[in-house]
């Protein structure tokens, strides 16, 4: 016991041995006491969790869009676990989205539309002069929208980047060609009609539409980017995640996915823990500090992970222990994934 805490025992009137006896116990609570009320903690934030995804999952989705950057789900791996539960996700639409995701209604359940706050770049101010001239009236063409909202030529084409402009202009190359067009008006010009020839575009191929949705929102609401790759993986002869829930313990398989998510705690002695994902599911890869030091490049670069090694499963809980890397990054062409590193 400090000399400090004998003053302090002594000045309130308790023995030394009283005194001694409570910071032994305060001493010795702190050696379980906190990881104890954390750990309870912590399940009743799993279980309530849970119990609001698996009852209210549109409602789940959307408080968790509404809440990012947090955890270790990005808006992607949550917009396609909510998709694979049957969640409806509608697109962001200046015509119908808030600043945030919120609920629509559907005779059976809510749907979840997603908001302005998605689109990368757009200012939280740009987005309420949106939904603020909106509530007057709605748009009736993407240059009454720029006019009335006041948005800016790189604001129009962030806009029509996410496939915001739909409702205005149709597919996203025709949004992003009229968006292009627009320029700032002089105050004088600014109500002045004018006629013009418009000019039709034929829409994007699927995938280039993909590689703009990752771009502007981080994640995209038509396929997977793993389903356009499939019959090239299949010749690979590369499982997919659904797949694998058939497969039985000790089998040697081979998988790859879009990594979403990389950790190596301090207590795991070097072991690099992985999610991959694909169109079907979400696996999870454990890489041992041997292979982790062996082929470090594709561990910590790959964006999309090839992984040879033995599938283990023990009830509800698998996992894929690699035994071998290959990094599959460049059959992604110019679609940008992220994912969460060591944080």
């Amino acid at each position: 016991m400090s000399k400090r805490t004998q003053r302090v025992s002594s000045s309130l009137g308790y023995t030394s041995e009283f005194a001694e006896s409570i910071y032994k116990q305060i001493h010795g609570f702190s050696e379980y006491g906190f990881p104890e009320s954390h750990a309870a903690s912590f399940a009743l934030l799993v279980y309530a969790s849970c119990w609001i995804k698996h009852h209210h999952p549109a409602e789940f989705l959307g408080a968790m869009l509404n809440s990012q950057p947090l955890g270790f789900y990005p808006p992607s791996q949550l917009v396609q676990d909510a998709k694979r539960h049957d969640v409806e996700v509608h697109a962001v639409d200046v015509m119908l989205s808030d600043v945030d995701c919120t609920l629509e209604d559907l005779p059976h359940r809510p749907a979840v539309r997603l908001g302005l706050r998605m689109i990368a770049g757009l200012k939280n101010e740009s987005m309420d002069r949106i939904v603020a001239a909106r509530s007057e009236r709605v748009f009736d063409s993407a240059e009454d929208l720029a006019r009335r909202a006041d948005l800016e030529h790189h604001e129009m084409k962030l806009l029509a980047g996410a496939d915001a402009l739909m409702s205005l202009s149709g597919h996203r190359r025709q949004q992003v060609w009229d968006a292009s067009a627009l320029r700032s008006t002089p105050e004088l010009l600014r109500e002045a009609p004018f006629d013009e020839d418009i000019l039709e575009l034929a829409p994007a191929p699927e995938g280039e539409e993909i590689v703009f949705d990752y771009a502007s929102l981080g994640l995209t609401l038509r396929r997977h980017p793993m389903a356009l790759l499939r019959s090239k993986l299949n010749e690979r002869a590369l499982l997919t995640a659904e797949q694998l829930n058939a497969v039985p313990n000790g089998r040697v398989v081979r998988y790859c996915g879009i990594v979403t998510l990389r950790q190596q705690p301090e207590t795991a002695n070097g072991t690099v823990f992985i999610s991959l994902e694909d169109e079907t599911g979400v696996v999870q890869v454990i890489c041992w500090k041997s292979l982790r030091d062996l082929q470090r490049k594709e561990l910590l670069r790959s964006r999309l992970l090839e992984v040879h090694g033995t599938w283990q499963r023990e009830g509800d809980v698998k996992n894929l222990i690699a035994g071998k890397l290959e990094d599959l990054t460049p059959m992604l062409g110019r679609l940008t994934t992220e994912s969460r590193d060591f944080k």
